[in-house]
């Protein structure tokens, strides 16, 4: 994870096209959101630790951050089961702290956090198609850092570009889930052909009982019908 603080800010738009570049194929869904969200902690006015939260079912987490301060703040939240990063992921709707000392919502969280140096922060939800599948968090040790019009408006438009990075990341993974799976499949069936073709030559069976005698094989054994065929193949070469 990346742990380094915040910079200055760079405009939205130059943000958005190096988040556009981030490279996705072939890499871990984590590895990609801690870029991502290193880029984005430069375009919020304000932004002193940046996190990125993901909503899956009933579990949120932190899945990329730069800054510790916004790590430590995020796992708060998480222990308490209550705070903005929370409710800003699961009900899609943005949530301003402006001064943690004088905040009366999330009063577990609250209190806690003001034993830190958190004093304001921003959650804006990540959307994506009609819901919300995580926040953005941004953090300053100042007070009312996010008041500004122009802090809301670069976090909407960062949410958005990270969002769209996370779905893509997430269709590279079951891109790569899937042809994972589609060669383990064809590897089964070569093997389960050349047992077939074994138990043939063997047996003087057609390939239907052959097939038939590798599934009672597997049956009996309680064992998969591809180690099977692996075995029995095994068995037919010669040792080197």
């Amino acid at each position: 994870m990346v742990r380094r603080g915040c910079g200055h800010n760079e405009p939205v738009d130059d943000v958005s096209r190096e988040l556009s570049r981030v490279i996705l194929a072939g890499r871990e869904l984590s590895d990609v959101l801690a870029d991502i969200t290193a880029i984005a902690a430069r375009a919020v006015p304000g932004a002193e630790a940046v996190s990125t939260t993901l909503v899956r079912g009933d579990k949120a987490f932190t899945a990329g951050y730069a800054g510790q301060l916004a790590m430590d703040a995020d796992e708060l939240q998480y222990e308490e089961g209550s705070g903005p990063c929370l409710d800003a992921g699961r009900g899609g709707v943005v949530l301003r702290i402006d001064d943690m000392s004088t905040e009366e919502r999330w009063p577990g969280y609250v209190a806690r956090a003001r034993t830190t140096a958190v004093r304001s922060s921003l959650s804006v939800p990540l959307p994506y198609q009609g819901s919300s599948i995580g926040a953005l968090n941004v953090y300053s040790t100042r007070p009312a850092a996010f008041a500004t019009p122009d802090s809301l408006a670069a976090g909407l438009d960062i949410a958005e570009s990270i969002a769209v990075a996370i779905a893509n990341a997430d269709a590279h993974a079951q891109l790569a889930d899937q042809a994972a799976n589609m060669r383990i499949a064809m590897e089964s069936r070569a093997v389960i052909e050349q047992a077939k073709g074994v138990l043939m030559a063997q047996r003087h069976v057609t390939p239907e009982q052959a097939f038939e005698m590798l599934r009672e094989a597997s049956q009996r054994s309680n064992r998969k019908l591809r180690d099977i065929a692996v075995g029995i193949v095994s068995g037919t070469q010669k040792p080197a």
